[in-house]
């Protein structure tokens, strides 16, 4: 039997809002283990002078809690 845990994380980037999921993904990892999915709860950017600055993203992560 396997239980698993979700935790709400917020990531962002310049360039946009794929990299944003991904960077945010690639961060959970060096301290979760057992990440198994990720939902994307909300999309922002943020605007300065007229133009996109910023693209963040709200993500849902799931991971399964270990045996230990």
């Amino acid at each position: 039997m396997s239980v698993a845990k979700n935790i709400e994380i917020i990531s962002s980037s310049k360039t946009g809002f794929d990299d944003a999921i991904t960077t945010g993904i690639e961060r959970a990892s060096q301290t979760i283990d057992n990440i198994r999915g990720a939902w994307v709860k909300d999309q922002k950017v943020e605007i300065r002078d007229g133009k996109i600055s910023e693209y963040r993203v709200t993500l849902i992560v799931t991971f399964v809690l270990s045996d230990d």
